[in-house]
């Protein structure tokens, strides 16, 4: 397991930008509004040989009876509580708060290594004009930096790395168990469709939703190989969760997601929720997992040629983002551990810059220069550019698809675009 770093903070200082600029893709929703991230979210990142994973977390509140305010804080203690290093943002330009401050006093107390980043220091003046003098007071090294800019994060990364626990063996045995998590709307019969892939009743399964509460864990050995069923809490639309206990359901159900390999998004043929089944099925995306979407009740449809139909036409509007998802999960999960050679991934990167080349940024070229893979879980291929920013979303799905294409894959794909390193031969891996 890769070690974890967990930015925490108040609400709108920049974590979830600070999080894109160190994952190298914008993942998480960055937005003024204070409390736009609510879930925790994962993701990997590299800094030089050393990988590890690093969680955006809700603002952090000290005091507070609001029940979604109480959740968030509840996610971010979670992730201080895993975390091996931590981050504390702060807005450089507000100083230090009293939410600041109580916070830095709980981090103290927890005896894991505390990093400060002080962030919007986003030009030298400003930078010049900073009182470090009380940010230093709190006992931990500082770090000014820009996230919507860049300055500064390579330095806080590096800290970051020096402070990571010696790495270990962070391959997974081949004997390990594939997770298979099942996500929905309540009521759509999750509990009945893994009671039918075990073969007995195990859960509970009724026609009143929310039957299922917690997140419950089964094993199956079918063809050889070990498999953990996860039943989940159906996952209604924030404004309708009302239920303090259905908070702390959906939580659950999401950390599922989390240790899965796999995620089944479960929809009901005669009840299609569009929007809601893709936004249950982006949380699966947006953590990289393979994905596979499931229409039940068929036995329910009378006309099923013409509902089969609709059905795909309505997936191919709403659900493109995961419109690799086949019906198989044995295989996705080898699929999403594929490891591709280096000089192979050079030859398509090539191959793309000569027949399909990026955009023109400010009328100059976009070149690629070298590409090599970083991560498993899912696919992620790091490809040196010499323009980073220029790749914009447009060209970065195409690129995604026929990277897809070219390999036969079905799971989640990352491409992360870094600056060319003047100290990277062409045709070498970096050190």
């Amino acid at each position: 397991m890769l070690p974890l770093v967990a930015l925490v903070g108040r609400p709108n200082v920049g974590k979830s930008t600070l999080f894109n600029r160190i994952v190298g893709r914008r993942l998480a929703i960055v937005e003024d509004t204070p409390g736009v991230t609510r879930d925790r979210q994962y993701a990997e990142a590299q800094q030089g040989a050393r990988k590890f994973r690093v969680v955006d977390t809700g603002g952090f509140t000290i005091k507070t009876d609001e029940l979604l305010i109480k959740a968030v804080r509840e996610q971010a203690e979670h992730a201080i509580r895993d975390a091996d290093v931590i981050v504390l943002v702060i807005d450089a330009l507000e100083g230090l708060a009293g939410a600041d401050q109580e916070l830095a006093q709980i981090l103290r107390r927890g005896g894991k290594p505390v990093l400060l980043a002080a962030n919007k220091v986003d030009s030298n003046k400003r930078n010049d004009a900073l009182e470090l003098g009380e940010l230093y007071a709190t006992g931990f090294d500082v770090f000014p930096l820009s996230a919507e800019h860049g300055r500064g994060v390579d330095e806080l990364m590096d800290a970051i790395v020096d402070r990571l626990p010696e790495a270990g063996d962070e391959t997974e045995p081949e004997d390990q168990p594939i997770h298979l998590a099942l996500l929905g709307r309540p009521n759509v019969g999750k509990s009945t469709l893994l009671n039918r892939l075990l073969g007995e009743e195990r859960f509970v399964a009724s026609a009143l939703p929310g039957t299922t509460r917690n997140a419950v864990d089964e094993e199956l050995t079918w063809k050889g190989r070990r498999y953990v069923l996860t039943d989940t809490a159906g996952l209604r639309k924030k404004r309708q969760v009302i239920d303090k206990v259905e908070v702390f359901s959906a939580q659950r159900a999401l950390r599922a997601v989390e240790r899965a390999d796999v995620v089944v998004v479960l929809t009901d043929a005669t009840e299609l929720g569009v929007d809601q089944d893709a936004r249950i099925a982006a949380q699966a995306e947006e953590r990289g997992r393979a994905v596979i979407l499931v229409v039940n009740k068929w036995d329910l449809v009378k006309d099923k040629e013409g509902e089969a139909k609709r059905l795909r036409e309505e997936a191919a509007r709403h659900l493109q983002h995961v419109g690799f998802a086949p019906l198989l999960f044995a295989e996705l999960r080898d699929e999403a551990s594929t490891r591709i050679a280096t000089p192979v991934l050079n030859e398509w990167v090539q191959q793309m810059q000569d027949e399909h080349p990026a955009p023109l940024y400010r009328g100059f070229p976009v070149r690629f220069s070298y590409a090599y893979q970083v991560a498993v879980q899912p696919v992620t291929v790091a490809i040196q550019c010499n323009r980073p920013a220029a790749v914009d979303d447009s060209y970065r799905r195409f690129l995604v698809n026929r990277f897809r294409e070219r390999f036969k894959l079905q799971v989640p794909v990352r491409l992360v675009f870094r600056q060319k390193s003047a100290r990277t031969p062409r045709g070498s891996r970096p050190s």
